[in-house]
This record gives C-alpha cells, structure tokens and sequence, in this order.
C-alpha cells in the first residue's frame, strides 16, 4: 500500500509542499533556528510574527519529524490524483487556515509567554489527511504480528502517531486542530468541498508548469454507488475490448487497496479515467 506509482506523477501541488517543507526545514536547521520556530503567546499578541505564522506551516523543528513528516505526504499524495490539483489545492488552503485559528484560540487560553507552545510542521496537512484515509481507504490486507491482528493500514497509522507524540504537548495540539480541520473538510461545512481555486490563480499556476491546477484538472463528478448496471449507465460506453485499461492506471488503484479485477472493471466504466474510477470503487466500497 504505497498511495500508487512511486513520484509525484499527477501530484505537482504536493511535490512543491514537500520540496518547500523540506527547504525550509534544512534552512532553519543549519542556521540553528529549528528549535524557535514553534508558535507561542508572545509572538503573536505581543510581538506581532505574522511570518512565524507562515514559516511554522512548513518547517519541522528536527529531522526525525521531517522524516516521518515527509512519508506522510509523499503517501498522501493519492489524495491529490483523487481530487484533482485545484481542489486538494483548497483542501491544503483550508485545513492550514482552520488550524491556525484552532492554534490562535489555543495560545491566547494558555497565555504562556516564555514558551513556544506549539511546534513548527505541516501538522494540519498532514493530520487532516488522516480523515479520509480513515473514511475512504480500504484496507487490502490483513495479517497478524506477534499475535495483533494489522492491516497495510497500519503502517501509516504507527507513522501518524510517531509524528504526534514526537513532541509530545507542543505535537498534539497542532495534530489534534489538523484532524478538526480535516473533519470540518469533510462535513462541507461553508460548501468547502464545492470551492476551487480561482481562475485566475490557476493561469498563474499554469504559467509556472503546473498546468493540473487549471479548471480542466478539476475531478469528475461522483457517480453511481455500484459497480452493477447503474455505474454502468452513468458513463459512457466501455472502451472497445480491443483497448484495455493502462497497467498504470490499474496499479495506482490496486495500491489504493481495491481488488485488481474491481479496478480494472472501474477503468472500462470510466474510460481509462483513474479519477473517475476511484470514485466509482470509493461509492461501491461506501454502500
């Protein structure tokens, strides 16, 4: 379970989050900085570090959450090839927003002015992400080690809460307003999930190479709840048999954990449509 073909194939808005992050994360290391960039009271009702806001978003504050930070993204990366560029782009805009609120409120009720209360990470990227990989990741494999019962989904999860304990205090917390933000993501609230990137912005992005973030990126339309007829209906004709659905496109869904078969039979429907396939496998699954 590896979130689907290794590099950032179709994911150009996580591969520039995790270049960024990883920048940051080394600049401020060698400058000795890391340690600092935590947010406390002092900086922001005192001190006004408006860029402290900005920089804590990115920067890990030691290598061992870089590490664990980095694979958590890298394999959330499915998350984009599902929603497309423009709206995981909204995602990422709105979990960081909600969480630094969620931080704010936190700071001005411990009013701590000699500590830096909370770390410095991509915390509400990383811990919204963890909503619907609970919600729709299927687990494909179940096996026991040392007598506990696993699944291939496990592996993200010990990662996760490595992550959120690396800290302890200081990691929770922002961990904890990811996971509200990402559970605010999925309850639509403010219609969020119906938002895109204006277009506007996507032609900028467009310019500097990152052509998925105009509208055409956008992911289709959720379909049918059911592999049967009535997904069979909502799509156009199959591909002539003649034609069969890409080996890569297959192996991005069967790592996602859907049963090969059921992926190829979701390739047909949607012809040769990965977005559109997972969401037929992720309605079936659902139902």
């Amino acid at each position: 379970m590896n979130g689907g073909p290794s590099g950032f194939n179709n994911a150009p808005v996580t591969r520039a989050f995790v270049i960024t992050s990883a920048l940051f994360t080394v600049f401020f290391g060698i400058r000795g900085g890391s340690s600092k960039l935590g947010l406390s009271y002092q900086d922001i009702f005192e001190k006004f570090r408006i860029w402290k806001l900005i920089i804590s978003s990115f920067a890990f504050s030691s290598t061992p959450e870089l590490f664990f930070g980095v694979y958590l993204l890298y394999y959330f990366r499915v998350f984009e090839r599902q929603l497309g560029s423009n709206k995981h782009s909204v995602f990422i805009f709105f979990s960081g927003f909600v969480s630094l609120i969620l931080q704010t409120i936190l700071l001005s009720l411990f009013k701590d002015p000699t500590a830096n209360l909370l770390t410095s990470g991509p915390y509400a990227l990383i811990f919204a992400s963890f909503v619907p990989f609970y919600l729709d990741i299927p687990v494909s494999k179940r096996f026991n080690v040392f007598g506990l019962h696993v699944s291939d989904k496990s592996f993200i999860y010990l990662a996760g809460v490595q992550l959120l304990l690396s800290s302890w205090k200081r990691s929770m917390l922002p961990g904890i307003c990811g996971i509200i933000a990402g559970s605010l993501y999925r309850l639509n609230i403010f219609g969020i999930r119906k938002a895109k990137i204006p277009g506007f912005i996507a032609s900028f992005f467009s310019r500097m190479s990152l052509p998925s973030l105009s509208s055409h990126s956008q992911a289709p339309r959720r379909t049918s709840p059911s592999l049967g007829r009535q997904a069979v209906r909502s799509y156009q004709a199959p591909l002539p048999s003649s034609i069969e659905p890409s080996e890569e496109a297959i192996a991005t869904l069967v790592s996602m954990g859907f049963d090969q078969n059921a992926a190829r039979q979701a390739l047909v429907h949607a012809r040769n449509d990965v977005n559109a396939a997972t969401n037929i496998l992720l309605e079936a699954h659902s139902h």
